[in-house]
């Protein structure tokens, strides 16, 4: 188990345009630090605003040692709350998801408004302030239909994101969508391989046949610099849908830690579906036409979306340990569309759940190889897994920087 100083020394010693070094995907030292240098520290995509539909609403996710638990209080605001109960810190909530005016924790009873106000706690003594045990907060925005959460005491600044998002996501109309569907699965490897093998399609010609039905696999179509840099065939897509009301070009901020792009699916595809056509009959917000493509949104260290013209699904990626990994999928559809009327199911869901198992196989067998003492880190291909450079580049970056040896306090 690695030290701070080896984790120092690793991600210095890593080659440019290499993969990651075997202690990088698998030590349970640089495990310890992801979570300490990144998922403690950076905002985290939570679930979109749709899984909390009406007041009472809650969900629960775990971030390493943090259970959080999201409510919807009685004013409709989205709120989030570490999970332990402020009288002997029993887990409040259980279950995944639910709906309750309170919340109770199972042990004693203490009762919490939906706010997190301390409002019932029995046979108490005299001098017993409820006011000075309410739920300790966790930092929580809702981006335009995206809840986001953050674990740190002060959060990077999202003032650049939460300006941005909410005009590229309002055609979507997530304010007036619901959950169709939602999928959660354990992959065995490394959280960073799940994210690598999102950032590349160099691999889904031999794995996704589903996906490649409508997406894309030409390493040009993800790769953009800037609002007027991309491939003739992405830059004409933006014009078309811009010129529809559409947002589309690319943007991203500085780090590259998150970004947006809508691109087109193939031959005018509609929708990830077996037959290219919409699945769902009940449209989602304002597109004005049904080949508007897929608004793409990246956010390290934990989400990828697509946002089509039919329906939005949503991707949450949060690690379990060294070499496990959990990835929630959601699928949401308009508030009005009718299961077995405006669509099907299956139909729906089919391509990413055939994608997500498939994406699991390679991440596991990826890991698989990994953990053996032959492996070295090979070079990336900077044509087809630019994608990829940059999200370790921006990893590598990070974890440099905020694990740098301090320098010694001088001698008074």
């Amino acid at each position: 188990m690695l030290n701070s100083a080896e984790i120092h020394s690793e991600l210095l010693a890593r080659r440019k345009d290499y993969a990651l070094s075997h202690a990088l995907y698998c030590d349970d030292g640089v495990y310890a630090a992801d979570l300490e240098q990144i998922w403690y520290r950076e905002w985290l995509f939570a679930a979109p605003a749709a899984s909390l539909p009406k007041a009472g609403a809650f969900m629960t996710m775990q971030v390493g040692a943090y259970p959080v638990v999201i409510t919807r209080g009685n004013d409709g605001m989205i709120r989030a709350f570490h999970n332990v109960c402020r009288h002997r810190g029993q887990r409040l909530c259980a279950k995944e998801t639910g709906s309750s005016p309170k919340l109770v924790c199972p042990y004693h009873q203490w009762t919490y408004d939906l706010d997190g106000k301390l409002q019932y706690a029995r046979d108490m003594q005299e001098g017993f302030n409820p006011a000075e045990h309410g739920l300790k907060k966790v930092h929580c925005v809702d981006l335009g239909g995206m809840v986001f959460i953050c674990l740190a005491q002060v959060p990077p600044p999202i003032a650049e994101l939460a300006k941005t998002m909410p005009g590229f996501l309002a055609p979507s109309g997530l304010k007036d969508a619901k959950v169709a569907f939602s999928s959660t699965i354990v992959e065995n490897g490394n959280w960073k391989l799940v994210i690598e093998n999102n950032r590349e399609c160099y691999h889904c010609g031999g794995s996704h046949p589903s996906l490649c039905r409508t997406f894309s696999d030409n390493p040009k179509i993800a790769a953009m610099n800037g609002p007027n840099e991309a491939s003739g065939e992405i830059l004409a897509h933006w014009t078309r849908c811009e010129a529809a009301g559409l947002p589309s070009r690319f943007t991203h901020d500085k780090a590259m830690q998150w970004r947006l792009a809508r691109v087109p699916l193939l031959n005018n595809a509609e929708s990830y579906t077996m037959d290219t056509k919409a699945a769902v009959a009940k449209r989602m917000g304002a597109m004005p036409f049904n080949d508007a493509g897929t608004l793409l949104f990246y956010h390290y260290p934990n989400t990828w979306n697509h946002f089509l013209g039919d329906h939005a699904i949503t991707f949450r990626v949060l690690p379990i340990s060294a070499t496990e990994t959990q990835v929630t999928t959601t699928w949401l559809v308009h508030k009005d569309a009718v299961e077995g009327v405006d669509y099907d199911l299956n139909r729906l869901t089919e391509v990413w759940m055939h994608t997500n198992d498939e994406d699991r196989l390679v991440v596991e067998e990826n890991q698989k190889g990994i953990l053996s003492p032959a492996y070295e880190p090979g070079p990336y291909s900077t044509f087809q897994e630019e994608g990829v450079i940059q999200f370790i580049d921006w990893y590598c970056n990070v974890m440099t920087e905020r694990m740098a040896p301090k320098p010694a306090l001088a001698a008074e």
